[in-house]
This record gives C-alpha cells, sequence and structure tokens, in this order.
C-alpha cells in the first residue's frame, strides 16, 4: 500500500538524563528521536500511512530504528543502510527549567543520503513530501536530496511541507536562510516556528512574518508560537489557534509532534485551521512526558482531550 506522506531526514538516537541517582551519578534514558522521524510517527499515530527516507548505521542505533518504525507501521523502504558511517546519537540535559541538547552527528549515515537515493517511485506515488531545515543542514548532498525530492513532488502534484527548525550550529544563518527559503519557495505548507523565523527573516512582529514566508509561495503558513499556540495564515486570511492546557515535563518533540499531527489531518481532509486546532492538542498532550516519541498521543488520546476541552468550555459559556 503506498504511503500517503514521505518524510525524509535524519534519525538521531537519544539519551536523555534522570535525575542523579544516591550516588549523584547522572543515569540516561535511551529513546529516538530526529525531527522527521519523530513527525513521521506523530503522523503515523493519528492514522496517516507514512514511508520515511533516509539511512542509518549498520549499528545497534539502526536497529532500533528500524525496529521502532516498523512497530509504528512506517514504510522504510527507502532507508538506506551504511556500513560505513554511524546512526547519529544526541544527550538531552536538564537545567534551569529548560533541556540543554548535545549532538553528535558529524559523518552520520543520514548525512551520507544523496540526490540519488531519493525514491522517486515512491515520492511520486505519496500525496504529500516533508522535510526541514535539518534534513538540509546536515550534508550538501542531504540538501541536494531534500531539493530532488521536491523536484520531483512537484512534477508530479504531491505537495509538499517544509519545516524550518533552524540550528545555528549546524550552518551560519545566512546560508541556512538561503537554502531553507529557496525550499519554502517550492511548499504548499510552511511550518516555521517564531524563533527561526526571527533568526532566518530579521522580524520580530508575528504579522511581518507571516506576510514575508507567503510572499515565498505556500499556499499556507503556520507560524508556532510555542507555549502561545500558533498562527495560521493563507492569501485569504489568518487566525490564531489559542494554546491547549497541558502539564509540561519536557517539550523535545513538541513541535515535530505538531508538523505530523497537522500533515496527517491535512491529508484526512481537514482544512488548515481544523488541522492546527488538533495539531496544537497533540503537541501540548506530547509534551506531558519525557523524550521525543513516547509520550507522543495516538489519535484517540487527541480526540478525547479536545471533547473534554470542548465540554469545559461549553459548561463554562452556560456558567
Amino acid at each position: 500500500m503506498a504511503a500517503d506522506l514521505v518524510c525524509m531526514g535524519e534519525p538521531m538516537l537519544e539519551y536523555a538524563a534522570l535525575p542523579p541517582d544516591a550516588a549523584g551519578r547522572t543515569l540516561y534514558l535511551e529513546g529516538h528521536g530526529g525531527d522527521t522521524s519523530n513527525a513521521a510517527i506523530a503522523a503515523a499515530r493519528q492514522g496517516a500511512r507514512v514511508a520515511y527516507a533516509s539511512a542509518v548505521g549498520e549499528d545497534a542505533a539502526g536497529e532500533g530504528f528500524l525496529a521502532l518504525w516498523a512497530r509504528e507501521g512506517i514504510d522504510t523502504t527507502a532507508v538506506r543502510r551504511d556500513p560505513a558511517r554511524p546512526t547519529a546519537i544526541y544527550f538531552i540535559r536538564y537545567q534551569g527549567g529548560r533541556h540543554h541538547f548535545h549532538f553528535y552527528r558529524a559523518g552520520s549515515a543520514a548525512a551520507g543520503y544523496r540526490p540519488e537515493d531519493v525514491p522517486e517511485g515512491m515520492i511520486a506515488g505519496a500525496r504529500m513530501f516533508f522535510a526541514s531545515g535539518i534534513s538540509q543542514a546536515i550534508s550538501d548532498s542531504a540538501a541536494d536530496a531534500v531539493f530532488r525530492a521536491i523536484e520531483i513532488a512537484r512534477a508530479n502534484g504531491v505537495a509538499v511541507a517544509y519545516d524550518t527548525n533552524y540550528r545555528p550550529r549546524l550552518w551560519p544563518p545566512a546560508r541556512a536562510a538561503a537554502v531553507m527559503h529557496a525550499a519554502i519557495a517550492r511548499a504548499d505548507y510552511a511550518l516555521p516556528s517564531r524563533e527561526d523565523a526571527e533568526a532566518l527573516s530579521g522580524l520580530a512582529d508575528p504579522d511581518a512574518i507571516l506576510d514575508f514566508y507567503l510572499r515565498l509561495g505556500p499556499r499556507v503558513v503556520v507560524l508556532k508560537l510555542g507555549a502561545e499556540g500558533a498562527l495560521v495564515a493563507s492569501p485569504a486570511g489568518r487566525v490564531r489557534i489559542p494554546p491547549h492546557p497541558c502539564r509540561p515535563v519536557d517539550a523535545t518533540g513538541a513541535g515535530d509532534t505538531f508538523c505530523g499531527a497537522f500533515l496527517a489531518r491535512i491529508l484526512a481532509g481537514d482544512g488548515p485551521e481544523a488541522a492546527a486546532r488538533y495539531a496544537g492538542v497533540a503537541a501540548a498532550l506530547a509534551t506531558e512526558g519525557q523524550g521525543a516519541v513516547a509520550p507522543m498521543p495516538r489519535a484517540e488520546r487527541v480526540r478525547a482531550a479536545m471533547a473534554a476541552a470542548a465540554e469545559a468550555r461549553d459548561g463554562s459559556r452556560a456558567g
């Protein structure tokens, strides 16, 4: 069965710091991360048919990802095994109420992904292609692979979605902006965060940011505002999506959950506003556990949370 959504990028094995033990040692919880892999899993948990395109090492981490994607029902026929390069890893530490990341990705298998590795038939037969700034930042060949995938998608009437996910340690802002904005100019859905957009565009006002990205060419721009919700804009207008109440533990992967849930609902037939409202709830729920993947909600939990929120609103109006 063909995938509706094809995601491309860099999977990373995750080690999240736990509270020190009695001897003062820091222990780590092993998990899985990588922005587009997270989004693929989030979309699959909402019922979308998803495939992933990347490369992993012939190592235990690579085996772990293949097993994870299989459990989530994600097609991995376009995931290449690289015997010469490792699967990337990262560590998360929590200090002062914030999480701090330490990445070990240089020379990763995903960074070795090339335009000739792009699964042309899979993308041509899909309904949506998704990549991010990280997908392109990890190497020149990976950046070219994303542009090749976008060309295939556009030539076959497949929608393109793009999340900026700017990482200053990977590339300077001028190059990042040039590459990402060239990709967004070919996208149908742009999903920048406010922090990314400020760094890449030099703008601070949300409406000015939305105007900037709409002028690049996407049909829809969703500006993610973190704990403040999101803004959804198109040439026809714009609407604010309020945040869903939650009890956050760890925001790792929340933005990726938003992207995956949003694209899943677009593919299911929702309009951008409805899809963003759903995605906002999914992202909020994803912050209530530790790590990127484990807390991602499935559709039934998101629906239940939305129903409970609607009931609470109706009750307050009646009162």
